[in-house]
């Protein structure tokens, strides 16, 4: 098993895509890339401690590649909006890859600027190295789906 870590504003839709994908076994919405150990969702929003909204993918690489993973990504948010998503608003809500190894880093810059194609703005989605993840809230794990609801697209 292999793990990716995206941004692409408020986790609870990306996760809902993720958990879409064939050959992903898990998935787990956090927050990465600030600098305050344990932060809560409060912590998050208050634009004080520099993380982003993430979701921790666990993905068996026989079944989905990295590239693929990728290709969700860039399916399911605007890449172009710098600290926001729709009507979220914050550097928590960023555009972020977080690559565990030198194989996703080179795959995340090649896929955005394949990417790059597809949109009229340039793509500002951050390509840094996987810092510290640290787990939601439990009452945000697999949101929508509780909910009975599919997806939460701003697009």
């Amino acid at each position: 098993m292999e793990k990716a870590t995206f941004g692409a504003g408020c986790f609870w839709g990306v996760e809902a895509a993720f958990r879409q994908v064939k050959g992903v076994v898990s998935t787990a919405v956090g927050y990465s890339g600030g600098h305050l150990d344990n932060p809560t969702y409060k912590d998050v929003c208050s634009g004080r401690t520099g993380h982003a909204e993430v979701v921790e993918v666990e993905y068996d690489p026989a079944q989905v590649s990295y590239d693929e993973l990728l290709q969700v990504l860039w399916d399911n948010h605007d890449p172009t909006t710098m600290n926001r998503q729709g009507p979220d608003v914050g550097a928590q809500y960023r555009s972020a890859i977080f690559f565990h190894s030198p194989e996703q880093e080179a795959a995340a810059k090649a896929s955005r600027d394949k990417a790059q194609s597809r949109f009229k703005n340039k793509i500002v989605t951050e390509i840094t190295a996987a810092s510290e993840f640290y787990r939601a809230e439990e009452y945000h794990q697999q949101y929508l789906e509780k909910r009975g609801l599919a997806h939460c697209s701003i697009r």
